[in-house]
């Protein structure tokens, strides 16, 4: 069953072949060619752990695309902390036609520069939000410390591998959900700052995005508890050959990466309908297959309950538990001066 507090589906939905075929006949593409293999292309710029998510994604729709079309597109991927990827697009360093980021609060951002519309989260399915996801433990076989819940990972001696709240989405999150998990179990605000300082005063070092802390936990082996997004979590039980393991605590925070084209460079780069088509194909079962296989949950409770066997039922709090929405969390907490800036300081990674 989809937790209660799932949005649900208020557009009609539409075939992805007619979406498409419309695309083709009223496409107008400055053809930019990439390597001189396509007549068209979209640059997706995303948060850093959707690699493997978008390649599964570009690969189907692109073909599709050739089938419907008889054309060719090719989309790039730019990947990094979610943040700081938002921050590339606003300063146009890296010009997106599509943004698929690890917060809605990192869209609300290029939105209140001007670079995407008012009401973009009503422009796709479900308020723009294809998947959604989770921050869980990853930890040594065996879980020799024993831990389970939130509270383990302040105990002593645990070592703790997290990113930066900076620039990282995960980063953000995973202070979210430390915060959050107080203030769910009945604690106040001042628990919880004094716990969320404690996950800091744990940290080794503060790396700047999601893939690296995977990196440092399990291939370099630093530290004993990763706090990770599910599907990185996923990933790095899959690739240790069991040297690490996932551990879901009582409870966490419900993660909503959203996704928006942007529309003062669709405009630029004449990709307005070809970026709708794409973003839409998420919302269509083909995609919402790929997105569970890939290990994030699909906003579609009926293809998410076929793989409850990787992505099990776990209580879910939302960003309202704790904020009065994503873009209050993003002024509170991390906004000069806010929670965050209160408990940590950086610590640069040091060999």
């Amino acid at each position: 069953m989809a937790p209660r507090f799932e949005r649900v589906l208020r557009v009609p939905w539409v075939n992805i072949g007619a979406v498409i075929a419309v695309v083709v006949a009223g496409l107008v593409v400055t053809v930019r060619n990439i390597d001189g293999h396509a007549a068209h292309y979209l640059l997706n710029v995303s948060y850093d752990p959707t690699r493997e998510l978008y390649k599964s994604i570009d690969s189907r729709f692109v073909d599709l695309y050739a089938r419907q079309s008889g054309s060719s597109v090719a989309i790039k991927q730019s990947h990094g902390g979610s943040s700081h990827q938002a921050s590339l697009v606003a300063s146009g360093q890296e010009p997106a036609d599509i943004v698929t980021l690890g917060l809605p609060s990192d869209i609300e951002g290029l939105q209140k520069r001007g670079l995407i519309a008012q009401g973009w989260r009503e422009r796709l399915p479900n308020h723009s939000q294809p998947y959604y996801s989770t921050i869980v433990f990853v930890v040594r076989r065996g879980n020799p410390l024993a831990i389970h819940d939130w509270p383990d990972i302040v105990k002593p001696g645990v070592e703790v591998i997290l990113p930066d709240p900076k620039t990282s989405g995960n980063g953000k999150l995973a202070a979210l959900a430390a915060w959050g998990s107080v203030i769910v179990g009945g604690g106040n605000e001042t628990q919880a700052k004094n716990f969320l300082k404690s996950v800091y005063d744990h940290a080794l070092f503060l790396v700047p995005a999601a893939r690296a802390a995977g990196v440092a936990f399990s291939v370099e082996k630093k530290g004993d508890v990763q706090l990770a997004w599910e599907n990185e979590a996923l990933r790095e039980v899959a690739e240790s050959r069991g040297a690490v393991e996932i551990v879901y605590p009582p409870q966490s925070l419900l993660a909503e990466p959203a996704v928006a084209w942007v529309d003062a460079n669709v405009v630029k780069h004449g990709s307005a309908q070809l970026s709708t088509a794409y973003l839409e194909y998420l919302f269509t079962d083909e995609a919402q297959e790929i997105v569970a296989t890939e290990g994030y949950r699909p906003y579609k409770a009926e293809i998410l309950a076929k793989h409850r066997d990787r992505l099990p039922d776990i209580k879910l709090f939302p960003i309202t538990a704790i904020a009065k929405d994503w873009s209050d969390a993003q002024q509170k907490f991390f906004a000069e001066n806010g929670v965050i800036d209160t408990v940590y300081a950086p610590k640069p990674r040091t060999e």
